[in-house]
């Protein structure tokens, strides 16, 4: 997923650049609000960060455009100022949520999740360099379209959503086969193997767990 960062301060910019990407999020940066609303409407963020102090156009006269132009994607702004009544005029302008500075990296991080669930998360799975459009029955790894058959699709989407769990074979016969019954072939193996095999060198964050299933391991 894309994530759009305008903030001047070269230093905090590089500093939440670097956090994204560790993330496994497609990071841009600019230091000016004046585009922005241009850039929002022809890249495919997921997710916009601001600073409300822009040496152009302050943050909230961005959110604010950005919402006028019909632009919904979740926007998160930052900002020195404390007062209630400034938290008030940026969510009044369009921001979906408010961090005061300084700020902990990880309280950021999990604030753009809890965004992104909120919003374009209830049909898109992301982990890593892997984004699920559940809607479109796509997937794309590191923004490439990668062409998956149905099973593929469901075993994989299945393995994102319990990220960090080992998943068994006969949870991915009922949630993707939609049956309970064991053919007794080595149905799910061939399929699993097929989708590493697409997977190319993102294969490895398919881990089978002896005894147990597979497990898709979450950076």
């Amino acid at each position: 997923m894309k994530v759009l960062v305008v903030e001047d301060d070269k230093p905090l910019a590089d500093l939440l650049s670097r956090a994204l990407v560790e993330e496994g999020y497609e990071v841009d940066v600019v230091a000016g609000g004046a585009a922005v609303v241009e850039q929002v409407t022809r890249t495919g963020y997921g997710l916009v960060v601001i600073d409300w102090m822009l040496p152009d156009v302050d943050g909230v006269t961005v959110c604010r455009r950005l919402r006028d132009a019909g632009v919904t994607v979740p926007i998160l702004m930052l900002t020195a100022r404390s007062d209630v009544k400034d938290r008030i005029s940026g969510l009044d302008a369009g921001a979906d949520d408010y961090l005061v500075k300084p700020f902990e990296i990880d309280e950021l991080l999990a604030r753009l999740r809890a965004l992104y669930r909120r919003g374009e998360g209830a049909t898109r799975l992301v982990r890593g360099a892997i984004e699920i459009d559940r809607v479109g029955r796509q997937v794309r790894i590191s923004g490439a379209l990668l062409p998956l058959t149905s099973r593929e699709f469901g075993i994989l989407a299945y393995l994102v959503e319990n990220a960090g769990r080992a998943v068994s074979r006969a949870e991915l016969l009922h949630n993707v086969w939609g049956t309970t019954h064991d053919p007794g072939t080595n149905v799910v193996e061939v399929h699993v193997s097929r989708l590493r095999d697409k997977l190319g060198p993102h294969a490895v964050t398919i881990e089978t767990v002896r005894g147990q299933g597979y497990r898709l391991v979450a950076p």
